[in-house]
């Protein structure tokens, strides 16, 4: 094939971009010719496709918005550099003439690339004839080492390819292999690429509203277009032959980090958040890299966001493969901050000649900004090349919609100076509402009459809200459990994730009546509800010096899990530990039953701090750490109280302690395990009283013991973080049904593994 027709497959070019032919046929001039200056520049395509005509999406768009403000303001892109595709625009031919064109052409030996796709995926399988078609074409090359082409191969959807078969059985995808291509043709190995799609769709599409999957229907007997496996050819041709990997290890030995949202078995879901839709796993991994410094390993960043995915959905986790993920875990991502501090978000438009600002707020946890409160109050950050400072200056948030928000400067002295347009903020004051309920969805798969039941049985718990599917986010599910061995007629009730996975310990006996179901579950729903409340205390921007990690006892140290605060990170040049589970998917490290754990908190702070420790076991039941009591002479319940755990200055403190008598030792079922760290400057004193009103033994010693009022400690935590605070509401104008929370008093730390 003619040079010039190689480039009329890939044409289509996008006249936005001002692509024009010529500009294309440069391609094959400037391929394997590096600059002779070194340019470090930083490029991005971003695709993003919502518009698909029979089966629209909500959240792609937003994905490549959180995405090109992060690169900018966290990572010194510039805009120009920033190509960005969007619903009509992203065509196939689009797409592939914006990575050649952008990337291909552009990037020389050194620069950071960074590709991202946000839509469906899916796999197709070949008709007979084109796939031994395909399979002579490709032996016929003898520079290439033996392969054959799987019949069933996975793809990217553009927005002009058809949904489903057509008669012609023709698709016009971008094929997973042609993106292979295109990014061995890059001269640079700094790449990292992020694929927020899945190719797998489960077998039921019975999903709350708020929930969509990103991924088709496997196409059936299909063929590729010609243009397609034209480019194919081309990019063989110009790509040296020991460049070349096939199927399956492709994916391994691509340049530098490549990011999937699932892994091969798993789907994708984009969300429906508080006035917005988004790509769980990009909204996730953004905001972890907004608080990202340049200390921050990739495996970090992913670890936090796959516990923030694991908490939403539950079974969807990232996967990474590429070069660059075989090295050792603390492999840094190819584009780091360039100033040693986290932020919350960025001041993106100002006004009012700079007393007031348009903040961007994607730097917060996806669970915490849709609580997030009016009067809640930032920081400004004040960068200076490599160091940033904080200034005394504050923003007051005045309202909200999605991912921005309005705020007004609150000057502490009339030399206070404006705000500038791309300062970085962060939290100072957390305002979050008392009256924060459970949000239940009922499963679409309930009949009529179940979901009137239903309506009316939840209608009776004073903390659960049931939200209209597609409207709000739901925490969890009520549903039939689907059961083969039963008769249809003898329903079971029960609660699942967002992912349809049953809740342990919530399956009801069969025949069990829909509001003797609800009555039965609000245990559960008190926990569920106590989860979600200390969930939102996870807070890593103290000032408080803490560094904590999660543990296996054995005869090498294992360090599994590691947290620490920004402060810690900043403030002291310490050793990095590397995590090494006993096994693990990415992000959330795998435990095998038997394990013998503890936590390890260190206090750098020049302060003592209190310690409690909150979380679900394998079987969602609550758990909690119960400190010893100090026992009086007469040893009576009367005179005995309970101690708090506190952490000296400069001191270190394991959960359990070496020198009590107790092990922490994991259990079965195997699941998913959650711990919460809680550490104060203030007491426990409401949270301990809590304790005390439900433990009958007058024990000595620390103990992990199930929780039997979950919710009650829960809120009673909440109370001692506003004392600890000691932040009078109407001060900075919080209504009285609120909590006002000073980040500075507080650090909070969420853990979760899998036991196995």
């Amino acid at each position: 094939m003619k040079r010039r027709d190689f480039f009329k497959a890939v044409g289509g070019i996008v006249t936005a971009l001002g692509i024009s032919e010529l500009d294309v046929l440069r391609l094959s001039d400037r391929y394997g010719s590096a600059l002779a200056q070194s340019t470090s520049r930083k490029l991005a395509l971003l695709i993003g496709i919502n518009e698909y005509s029979a089966t629209p999406l909500n959240g792609c768009t937003t994905d490549v918005e959180l995405q090109s403000e992060l690169l900018i303001h966290r990572f010194g892109f510039q805009p120009a550099d920033i190509v960005v595709l969007r619903n009509q625009q992203a065509t196939r031919q689009q797409i592939e003439a914006a990575f050649m064109q952008h990337l291909v052409e552009q990037a020389q030996p050194g620069d950071i690339v960074v590709f991202h796709y946000s839509g469906y995926g899916r796999r197709i399988q070949l008709d007979e004839k084109h796939s031994d078609e395909q399979n002579q074409q490709e032996n016929s090359d003898q520079r290439l080492a033996p392969k054959t082409l799987d019949s069933t191969i996975s793809s990217l959807v553009p927005v002009d390819s058809p949904i489903a078969s057509s008669a012609e059985s023709l698709v016009n995808d971008v094929l997973e292999e042609t993106l292979w291509l295109m990014l061995r043709s890059l001269q640079t190995e700094n790449v990292t690429t992020i694929l927020d799609t899945s190719f797998y769709t489960p077998p039921t599409a019975l999903l709350p509203g708020n929930l969509r999957i990103r991924s088709l229907p496997q196409i059936a007997s299909a063929q590729i277009h010609p243009l397609e496996l034209e480019l194919q050819q081309q990019l063989i041709n110009r790509i040296a032959p020991y460049r070349l990997l096939v199927p399956p290890h492709a994916a391994l030995n691509l340049p530098g980090l490549f990011i999937t949202a699932s892994q091969t078995d798993q789907p994708a879901a984009e969300t429906q958040w508080s006035g917005f839709s988004a790509g769980l796993f990009t909204y996730a991994l953004t905001q972890s890299l907004w608080e990202a410094t340049p200390a921050t390993t990739i495996h970090v960043s992913l670890s936090k966001a796959s516990s923030v995915v694991e908490q939403v959905v539950g079974k969807q986790q990232p996967q990474l493969c590429g070069q660059k993920s075989q090295q050792q875990a603390d492999v840094a991502l190819h584009f780091m901050p360039d100033i040693n501090v986290s932020a919350d978000g960025v001041a993106i438009a100002v006004e009012d000649n700079g007393k007031a600002a348009q903040l961007w707020l994607a730097g917060l946890q996806p669970t915490l900004l849709q609580y997030y409160g009016v009067n809640s109050r930032f920081k400004v950050v004040s960068p200076s090349s490599s160091e940033a400072t904080t200034s005394s200056a504050q923003l007051q948030m005045r309202s909200r919609t999605g991912l921005t928000a309005k705020a007004l400067l609150i000057a502490d002295n009339e030399n206070t100076n404006a705000i500038q347009p791309g300062q970085l903020v962060q939290e100072a004051i957390r305002i979050i509402p008392r009256n924060i309920n459970l949000n239940v969805a009922l499963d679409p798969g309930l009949e009529r009459i179940e979901r009137v039941d239903a309506t009316s049985a939840f209608a009776t718990v004073s903390f659960v809200t049931l939200v209209t599917s597609g409207e709000q986010l739901a925490d969890c599910l009520f549903g039939r459990i689907q059961d083969d061995t039963q008769s249809t007629t003898a329903s079971r009730y029960g609660l699942f994730t967002l992912a349809r996975e049953l809740i342990p310990n919530t399956a009801g006996d069969a025949g069990e009546a829909v509001k003797v179901a609800v009555q039965r579950l609000i245990p559960k729903l008190q926990t569920l509800l106590a989860a979600k409340l200390w969930r939102l205390t996870s807070n890593e921007s103290s000032d408080l010096d803490i560094k904590a990690t999660l543990e296996v006892v054995s005869a090498q140290k294992q360090v599994i899990i590691e947290r620490e605060t920004q402060h810690f990170q900043t403030d002291r040049q310490v050793e990095k530990t590397t995590p090494t589970a006993v096994s693990s998917t990415l992000g959330i490290p795998s435990l095998p039953i038997g394990s013998r754990i503890k936590y390890k908190i260190i206090n750098h702070s020049d302060r003592p701090v209190y310690l409690l420790l909150l979380g679900l076991d394998s079987s969602k039941n609550p758990i909690v750490l119960y400190p010893g009591k100090a026992l009086a002479a007469s040893g009576t319940s009367d005179t005995a109280s309970t101690q708090e755990l506190a952490i000296a200055p400069e001191s270190t403190l394991s959960v359990p302690r070496t020198e009590i008598d107790f092990e922490w030792i994991l259990h079965g079922p195997p699941a998913v395990c959650e711990t919460q760290l809680i550490l104060s400057r203030g007491p426990f004193t409401q949270t301990l009283a809590a304790l005390d009103a439900v433990r009958e033994d007058l024990r000595g010693e620390e103990y992990i013991s199930i929780l039997s009022n979950p919710l009650e400690v829960t809120q009673a935590l909440l109370r001692d973080l506003q004392t600890a605070s000691a932040i009078a509401l109407e001060t900075i104008g919080a209504a009285p049904d609120t909590y006002a929370l000073d980040v500075n008093a507080w650090a909070s730390f969420n853990f979760i593994y899998q036991v196995t």
